[in-house]
């Protein structure tokens, strides 16, 4: 049961024992086209299509205070953006309690409560209307909301052509202004400019410091670190660590070798299982600059129609995805009818010290296998330029760029 309640005076958000369940189809094959499904009854009138249950979020508890600013982290499938959907009521729980202290404005993907057809000043107005605020109200705010979104000029323009940087300008614009005692957030900053998440980590910072709650899931580690005073870790839709950011951080690092040594066997991967990656491996240590070499080994299944192709990410230790290489980019393409071995050579990525892992999945029109975490290496920490520094000179980045300046 999903209630809003009167939370304790220092309560925030308050869930006990919260759970999420689906039902997902184990057999039978889904027709996009009513007629196809019409043929397939009259051919199998008593076939049955069986389901299973999954378990999104299991036995859910947590109190969040006001002026906390909590970050949510875990793996992909961990279960934090059916949470928040939760905690937003966008989608009610299978089971247990939540007791939210007052209004919520959410930003879980971009233009999330926008009409397309209506202008950005009609949405502000009307997602405003949606938080239960009244026209007064969104009126007294409605310069600020635009001043941050840096959307003046398209303002009578329908949002269906704002391009996607626009968008969520203006839509994190009217979630962090108008008045909401708790606003939850899903990555969705990534949309846009440098500068505008800068200045949207500082607001929300200071929506915390006013008091409000902030909900923040993120898989960019530093971000959490720097804007959250909390933290939770989930992990296959359980609570794992509750309490400081640092202790999270801790939990969810260490949570990764446990976590790599399961997907060793094919069966607990994702993906359908009809083609699975047998082997993938690199160099154990590296330095910066020297290129990134990944070998693996493929099966076969002369059942599939048509190619394949592998996709392969280099990870860092915060679960950012650092690249991404995607062989049908290169034109590259397997026949599943042969087993095959093969080689990804990344070249020019000055990765910065520490350790990283390699994400490889086998794909044609879904995912044949994911394996996260197949192989693993350490980057020494060797500045690849000639020229020593100090360390302001090269904190900030994801990577050590290959660059050179020239003057005239």
């Amino acid at each position: 049961m999903n209630s809003t309640a009167d939370s304790p005076p220092d309560t925030a958000i308050s869930t006990r024992g919260l759970a999420k369940s689906y039902r997902i189809a184990t057999s039978g094959r889904s027709h996009d086209r009513l007629s196809e499904a019409l043929v397939a009854r009259v051919r199998h009138p008593f076939r049955r299509r069986e389901f299973e249950t999954f378990d999104a979020l299991h036995d859910i508890s947590f109190d969040i205070p006001w002026g906390e600013a909590v970050g949510i982290v875990g793996r992909n499938g961990a279960g934090k953006s059916t949470l928040l959907k939760i905690l937003t009521r966008i989608t009610a729980p299978s089971g247990g309690r939540v007791e939210l202290g007052g209004r919520v404005g959410s930003l879980l993907e971009v233009g999330t409560g926008f009409h397309p057809e209506l202008t950005g000043r009609e949405n502000i107005y009307l997602n405003g209307s949606l938080l239960g605020m009244g026209r007064n109200e969104i009126r007294r705010r409605f310069d600020d909301i635009v001043r941050f979104s840096g959307v003046e000029k398209f303002l009578d323009t329908p949002v269906k052509r704002y391009s996607s940087g626009m968008y969520v300008r203006l839509a994190f614009s009217v979630a962090a202004h108008l008045e909401t005692e708790i606003l939850a957030i899903d990555e969705v900053l990534a949309v846009g400019d440098a500068e505008f998440q800068r200045k949207s980590l500082d607001k929300m910072r200071d929506v915390a410091k006013d008091g409000r709650a902030v909900l923040y899931v993120s898989h960019q580690m530093q971000t959490v670190t720097t804007l959250c005073t909390s933290a939770m870790f989930l992990d296959r839709g359980r609570l794992v660590h509750h309490g400081s950011v640092d202790d999270v951080m801790t939990a969810y690092r260490d949570s990764f070798e446990d976590w790599r040594a399961r997907q060793v066997d094919a069966d607990r991967r994702p993906g359908t299982g009809e083609l699975r990656l047998a082997r993938v491996d690199t160099d154990e240590v590296r330095d910066p600059a020297d290129d990134t070499v990944v070998t693996f080994e493929v099966g076969a299944n002369p059942e599939i129609v048509g190619k394949y192709f592998v996709s392969c990410h280099v990870v860092d230790h915060h679960g950012a995805v650092v690249a991404q290489c995607d062989s049908r980019l290169v034109s590259q393409w397997f026949d599943p009818s042969e087993p095959r071995r093969g080689e990804l050579r990344i070249k020019n990525l000055w990765l910065k010290p520490g350790t990283y892992t390699i994400d490889a999945f086998l794909c044609q029109n879904g995912i044949f296998d994911g394996w996260r975490g197949a192989a693993a290496f350490e980057v020494l920490p060797h500045l690849p330029y000639p020229a020593l520094v100090m360390d302001e000179g090269v904190e900030l980045g994801a990577v050590f760029a290959d660059f050179d300046y020239e003057a005239w």
